[in-house]
């Protein structure tokens, strides 16, 4: 063998050798690349429904007219026209006084209304003492405060339904809603005046108010998988036509025995619920419809 032929040899097999495993390594590394499996997760279909979120607010009742009525003149009552706690007709006699000025021995109601307080006969009474207290409970006017983050939702004329520490329940309307937040609590009044013609209702007895607020359109789901972000956001995880996982913040408008309603998502998700806390958002999973479990 010439010595061209061995030098040929000598280089030709080393190139053969290293030829050879480079193939074999880039097989190993085409192995090595292959995609991991995808991660897992179940969603549910979700639509939105229409629904009236609820405000509950503790309130009580006032009357709208408590009136001190005086004697306008002096002398013992000689008799009273009604007892305390019955009801009376406008300008029904309250008081009578044994005077001489005839034209004042009366002292009348301004209004009809109820008998809080009134003097017993015998009494001596002096100009502008008081002779009885008279209230009026139709309508009644129960009163509410309701918090900051609220009253945006809360307007006139939204339904109202009123559920007193007596087990009655009386329903009406808001007819008064504050511009200007209390300093101290900074809470809004709003009122609810409701027609009381048996007076059912009484002055000063509290319950509990709540109100319809406007329809709106909300998601129904399971506070189990509300998920908290990085920057703090409360939200959902669904998945999106590609299969690619997506964050959207929500806002929980009314919580329920049945589930929580919220808004933010969009009208047609698939909610992952099941796997939503190890997959993060832009990343492409394996998707299994909960109803097909």
């Amino acid at each position: 063998m010439s010595k061209n032929v061995r030098l040929s040899i000598y280089i030709l097999i080393p190139l053969i050798v290293w030829m050879i495993s480079g193939i074999f390594i880039e097989e190993d590394n085409f192995q090595e690349s292959k995609p991991k499996s995808l991660s897992s997760v179940v969603i549910e279909q979700s639509i939105p429904d229409v629904i009236n979120p609820k405000i509950y607010l503790n309130t009580y009742a006032i009357s709208e007219k408590r009136v001190q009525v005086r004697a306008q003149t002096s002398g013992e009552v000689v008799a009273t026209g009604a007892k305390q706690g019955e009801w009376v007709k406008k300008d029904a006699f309250l008081c009578k006084l044994g005077i001489i000025e005839l034209n004042r021995t009366e002292v009348k109601a301004p209004f009809d209304g109820y008998i809080e307080d009134i003097v017993k006969p015998g009494n001596l009474l002096e100009r502008g003492q008081l002779c009885a207290t008279i209230i009026e409970l139709d309508p009644i006017t129960f009163i509410a405060e309701v918090p900051e983050n609220s009253i945006k939702d809360v307007k006139e004329g939204q339904d109202v339904k009123i559920s007193m520490v007596t087990g009655d329940e009386v329903t009406g309307k808001l007819t008064f809603v504050s511009k200007s937040a209390s300093v101290a609590t900074r809470t809004f009044r709003v009122e609810a005046e409701i027609k009381n013609p048996n007076g059912i209702v009484r002055d000063g007895i509290s319950g509990t108010m709540v109100i319809d607020t406007d329809p709106i359109l909300a998601h129904k789901i399971s506070p189990s998988i509300l998920l908290l972000a990085d920057n703090g956001m409360l939200g959902v995880k669904t998945v999106n036509n590609d299969n690619k996982v997506e964050f959207f913040p929500v806002q929980i408008i009314q919580d329920t025995e049945a589930g929580i309603w919220v808004s933010g998502l969009p009208d047609f998700s698939n909610i992952i619920v099941l796997g939503q806390g190890f997959v993060e958002t832009g990343q492409t999973v394996s998707v299994t419809n909960l109803a097909s479990l």
